[in-house]
């Protein structure tokens, strides 16, 4: 204890300032390490299964943009498939069960 506070090591930190943060994005990042910060925002998008046009307006980016990012991505995670990318993402506890 510090002061009547609690110490937390740094990995459990880390963990609370992600779920306090409310962002998903730094999990994504620990969870798919080989993907960009902004990769893993469309791989968390892509699970729950928005396609690309609605990935663009919400990201503010070019529809082609998209298409680049989801090219990597799928090469990254080694799936030829969008159906295969949102297995994986949510096999690994990406996206939102309640949508599809």
């Amino acid at each position: 204890m510090a002061a009547g506070g609690a110490v937390f090591g740094p990995e459990t930190a880390t963990r609370l300032t992600g779920l306090l943060s409310g962002g998903r994005r730094h999990d994504t990042e620990q969870l798919f390490p080989g993907l960009t910060a902004r990769e893993a925002e469309v791989l968390e998008l892509i699970a729950r299964r928005q396609d690309n046009p609605r990935i663009a307006r919400e990201l503010f980016l070019s529809e082609k943009t998209i298409r680049n990012h989801v090219t990597h991505i799928f090469d990254k995670l080694q799936v030829t498939t969008r159906a295969e990318a949102v297995t994986r993402a949510r096999d690994a506890g990406l996206g939102d069960e309640e949508q599809g």
